[in-house]
């Protein structure tokens, strides 16, 4: 009497389970198994940094060729493709963020970048939206003119890493 007890106690667990919305990770696809082609243009941007779209986009190619099996496309074969991955850098602000106590010049800087990405289908639908993709990379300033070496490019690479990283998982994997 026991050992069927003892039994039956997985199968009430896989019951609970199965009735919880568990899901593994990578379930939760938005890409139609049809979509074997994506296009990728250049972001659209609002923001008045220079080249910021073109690093964002490059990063979201990269992570979808290193993660993905998709053939990505650019975007004069857009029509050949199956989907569309549009995105639109909303905007990109840079603040002093601390100063030298010596002579009360910036001594760094946050980068803050917000975007957003959809993917439309070759039929015109959206098959998946996030506008709510907020970056923020610090990055450190001199005054020594002649060691001089610009870091908000390098930051915005970072941010881009990151973002890239952040919305090609949330494509695939979100729940």
């Amino acid at each position: 009497m026991r050992l069927r007890a003892f039994a039956a106690v997985p199968g009430v667990f896989l019951l609970l389970l199965a009735g919880c919305g568990y899901h593994a990770a990578g379930n939760a696809n938005h890409i139609p198994g049809n979509v074997r082609t994506l296009a990728v243009p250049v972001f659209a941007t609002r923001a008045q940094q220079y080249r910021t779209e073109v690093v964002f986009t490059e990063a979201v190619i990269h992570e979808l060729n290193t993660r993905t099996r998709y053939r990505i496309v650019n975007t004069s074969d857009a029509d050949k493709s199956d989907a569309v991955l549009k995105g639109t850098i909303l905007s990109e602000n840079i603040a002093p963020l601390t100063y030298d106590a010596a002579s009360g010049a910036t001594s760094s800087y946050l980068v803050t970048v917000q975007a957003q990405m959809t993917l439309v289908g070759g039929d015109g639908h959206v098959l998946y939206s996030n506008d709510k993709f907020l970056f923020r990379e610090q990055f450190q300033s001199t005054q020594d003119l002649s060691a001089f070496i610009q870091e908000d490019s390098p930051a915005v690479r970072r941010l881009a890493r990151d973002f890239a990283q952040a919305a090609v998982s949330d494509l695939l994997n979100s729940f």
